[in-house]
C-alpha cells in the first residue's frame, strides 16, 4: 500500500496558478503510474492527468489540457500539478492517486489503488 499526501492547494483568483505536490511513502519501491483527480461540490470526482511510471508520458482531461502540467519526481518519491490560467470552474479538492500497475496512462478511478485526503483549491471570479 502507497500513503499519499498532497499540499499546495488554497485560493487563487482567476488567472493565477498554484503547483499541487504529492509525497508518496509506504511501499513506493513500486513506481506505478499517477494521477490526479477532481471533485467540485455536488459533482463526481473527475480525471484530470495521468502521469506514466517514467514521467516520459502524460495525458489530461480536455477541460485542464494547455493549462496544467503533470510531473514526476521518482527519486523524491513525489508528483505535482502545475495548474496555470486558472479558472472559477477549476474549483474542487484535488487527490492524487497511485496507480494498480506500472503500466500505460491510466484515466479510470478504478485503475489507482491508492489515494490520498485531498486538497482544497478555490479559484475565485
Amino acid at each position: 500500500q502507497v500513503e499519499l499526501v498532497e499540499s499546495g492547494g488554497g485560493l487563487v483568483q482567476a488567472g493565477g496558478s498554484l503547483r499541487l505536490s504529492c509525497a508518496a511513502s509506504g511501499r513506493t519501491f513500486r513506481i506505478n503510474a499517477r494521477g490526479w483527480f477532481r471533485q467540485a461540490p455536488g459533482k463526481e470526482r473527475e480525471f484530470v492527468a495521468t502521469i506514466n511510471w517514467s514521467g516520459g508520458s502524460t495525458y489530461y482531461a480536455d477541460s485542464v489540457k494547455g493549462r496544467f502540467i503533470i510531473s514526476r519526481d521518482n527519486a523524491k518519491n513525489t508528483v505535482s500539478l502545475q495548474m496555470n490560467n486558472l479558472k472559477p470552474e477549476d474549483t474542487a479538492v484535488y487527490y492524487c492517486a497511485a496507480a494498480r500497475s506500472n503500466s500505460g496512462l491510466p484515466q479510470s478511478q478504478t485503475d489507482f489503488g491508492s489515494w490520498g485526503q485531498g486538497t482544497q483549491v478555490t479559484v475565485s471570479s
